[in-house]
């Protein structure tokens, strides 16, 4: 049976490499780290990440014109946050945006790509690092063309964790952030890092460098490639609530084994953000 979107694939990773250069080029001229904010004083965006969007959804539509898209900066400019059956393009044109502004060296290209609202593949391109991770769904995950396959660790007290603070500082949330962090420290886990971008956070996972990654407040954007990429180094993806995964509702578990995920979901002080695909979406 024919393949009927590895020619959209090719051209994710094509296209994600050439977005890393324009991000690497970038961090070389702050005359083009000109820094804005969205939501709060907290959530960056630059002209990079804008220009680097507009980039890939244009390479897109020219080869793929009835394709449909959903981009960080493009929701943040008004258009609607919404996963049809449609053919769906889902980009981070640069997660890790305030590594970015910082020259801290995690910063990633995200595409993700859906049909019938179920990933079909994902495309992380970690840019300084040029670590290009991919994975179609049903045929495995991979890094510079080497198979990933999630750690074998199932004690979650020799198990290091991923996780993100994020954007909110609503106090309320915050205690919430810090309570979850406090909780599983004491487990006690070998420690808790975190690279400043889910994508990356993720593909850690599916190498095996990290047995589990949590967070409340991401986006879809963020995670979309990288949910199918653990998915297909083995790893296991719910809600922090223990529920099935829901790319809209900013909440996710990613991990090696039910074992550790389910262990995490245990320390979690849940609360729930406004959903991506909220009308009309706050945060």
């Amino acid at each position: 049976m024919a393949d009927l979107w590895q020619n959209a694939m090719d051209h994710a990773v094509t296209v994600a490499r050439h977005a890393g250069e324009v991000v690497r080029e970038a961090l070389q001229d702050d005359g083009k780290k000109t820094v804005m904010t969205k939501s709060s004083s907290v959530d960056l965006v630059t002209q990079t990440d804008q220009k680097v969007e507009q980039l890939i959804i244009q390479s897109v539509k020219e080869k793929f014109p009835t394709h449909s898209f959903i981009g960080e900066e493009s929701v943040a400019a008004g258009e609607a946050c919404v996963l049809t059956d449609s053919p769906t393009w889902i980009i981070d044109p640069i997660d890790g945006t305030t590594n970015f502004v910082h020259a801290f060296p995690f910063v990633a290209v995200s595409i993700g790509f859906s049909v019938n609202k179920q990933m079909e593949f994902g495309v992380v391109y970690s840019c300084l690092e040029d670590k290009m991770y991919t994975a179609r769904r049903g045929r495995g995950a991979f890094c510079n063309g080497e198979p990933l396959q999630v750690s074998d660790q199932e004690d979650i007290r020799q198990s290091i964790i991923a996780t993100e603070f994020g954007s909110n500082r609503d106090p309320e949330a915050v205690d919430k952030i810090f309570s979850s962090l406090r909780s599983i420290l004491c487990i006690p886990v070998h420690g808790v890092r975190g690279a400043g971008t889910a994508a990356i956070n993720m593909c850690l996972v599916a190498s095996g460098c990290v047995e589990a990654y949590y967070e409340i407040g991401i986006h879809v954007w963020d995670v979309a490639a990288g949910l199918l990429i653990v998915a297909e180094a083995g790893g296991v993806l719910m809600d922090v609530e223990g529920g099935q995964v829901d790319m809209m509702s900013r909440r996710i578990v990613a991990a090696n084994s039910r074992t550790i995920a389910e262990r995490i979901v245990k320390e979690i002080d849940v609360f729930s953000p406004s959903r991506d695909d909220a009308v009309p979406l706050n945060q």
